[in-house]
């Protein structure tokens, strides 16, 4: 499954929580996260592209599809047996068509869906569970150009999604499901019918008693509760750290080495310095913290573009590693609504610009009363293919210096 997929949106619940009532020991989640739940399919997708989604004089005999495929959703639970829930659905590799018109030419079409969906229960038994869904999907799709000459079009437009399925109780937080998705046909768009086979899990959220989050709260473990923190980064050291998390980098005749969980870009970014405050928001015994954030960068281009970006976001901290004298982390932020002052970098076309930021870094909290951070950090720009045009921006490692209080 390609690395796009990851990016399901808890920021939905991280904004939603601020207005709860403040929780002063943060060891409870707030009454809006104990409702809510994540969810993760895997399976096959199908759709029927052609030769008639291609304009005349262009035809292939052969097509590459790969059928794997995921979907990935977060929810509210508005009653215990219906939810709202918030996701994105979409291939682990495009649909290709072969070798067009005999003369060499190999051309993808991506597809992607964003879902809002409303997901009503019917209890089998106690330990099982029958689901139907329905609701609206942002589709987003990219065709393509043979020497200039629009071939398939792009598409960017709304649609019916519903679906059913069957779950099975593990216990209260974990529930095993088979799941049927469907996107109906558009012809006005010239858009085939999307179907979607999975198998996966939700994972629900469960609050502590006010007993363990007492205890949860006395102990010793360090959270900061604010964090200030300045960074710089060029792109005069490569962007190695990127594209190895981005799983590209090249390692001798192997150009697609790494980990699939972070993003590139095709503009990359010479200079980069960003300022970036978090709160504390949620943090459990020892392991886990989720921040909110908000941040300012400013970059340049390789082609002396300057740009300006400003974000809110959510932070997932986990810490791997805790010693007298210090504390190591890794953090992950993804879907942080950004607003960047440029949407044509470098001749580059990176969609409208209001977009999202991800983040994702490796530091410590020292020094006495862990008051100082130094932290790693890659950053990316882009809007996530809800709309049809999204070349990336790369921010390379970022020095990252910070103030705890």
């Amino acid at each position: 499954m390609k690395k796009h997929t990851i990016r399901i949106l808890f920021l939905f619940f991280c904004l939603s929580s601020f207005g709860q009532e403040e929780n002063k020991s943060k060891t409870k989640f707030t009454n809006f996260l104990a409702n809510s739940y994540y969810s993760i399919n895997f399976g096959g997708i199908f759709y029927p592209f052609s030769n008639d989604n291609l304009i005349d004089g262009f035809k292939t005999e052969t097509f590459s599809r790969n059928w794997f495929s995921g979907r990935m959703l977060l929810g509210y639970k508005i009653k215990d047996d219906l939810s709202i829930q918030f996701g994105t659905m979409r291939p682990a590799a495009w649909f290709k068509y072969d070798n067009v018109n005999n003369i060499g030419y190999d051309r993808s079409v991506w597809i992607n869906a964003w879902t809002l969906s409303l997901k009503k229960d019917f209890n089998l038994s106690q330990k099982s569970s029958f689901y139907a869904e329905a609701g609206i999907a942002n589709v987003t799709r990219f065709g393509f150009k043979i020497n200039d000459k629009e071939i398939y079009e792009d598409a960017h437009f709304a649609s019916l999604i519903y679906g059913f399925g069957f779950q099975y109780w593990l216990s209260k937080k974990w529930r095993l499901s088979a799941n049927g998705t469907f996107i109906p046909k558009s012809t006005k768009n010239n858009q085939p019918s999307i179907s979607q086979a999975s198998l996966g899990f939700e994972y629900h959220l469960q609050q502590v008693d006010d007993k363990t989050a007492e205890e949860y709260a006395s102990n010793n473990y360090f959270f900061p509760k604010n964090i200030l923190q300045i960074s710089y980064g060029t792109g005069e050291i490569g962007f190695g750290f990127n594209q190895f998390f981005g799983m590209s980098l090249p390692v001798g005749n192997f150009d697609s080495f790494g980990i699939p969980i972070f993003w590139v870009g095709e503009i990359k970014a010479q200079h980069a310095l960003s300022v970036t405050y978090q709160r504390l928001i949620y943090r459990s015994e020892k392991i886990f913290s989720l921040d909110w954030g908000a941040s300012a960068t400013y970059f340049q281009s390789r082609e002396g573009t300057d740009v300006f970006a400003f974000s809110i976001f959510p932070v997932l901290r986990f810490y791997l590693w805790r010693k007298p004298k210090f504390d190591f982390y890794m953090n992950y932020s993804i879907i942080g609504p950004a607003y960047i002052t440029e949407s044509d970098i470098d001749g580059s076309e990176t969609g409208p610009n209001i977009t999202y930021q991800d983040t994702m870094g490796f530091g410590f909290f020292f020094g006495k009363e862990r008051k100082y951070n130094f932290e790693l950090r890659i950053m990316h720009y882009s809007n996530g293919n809800i709309f049809t045009r999204n070349d990336g921006v790369a921010i390379p490692l970022q020095f990252t210096f910070g103030k705890t209080f």
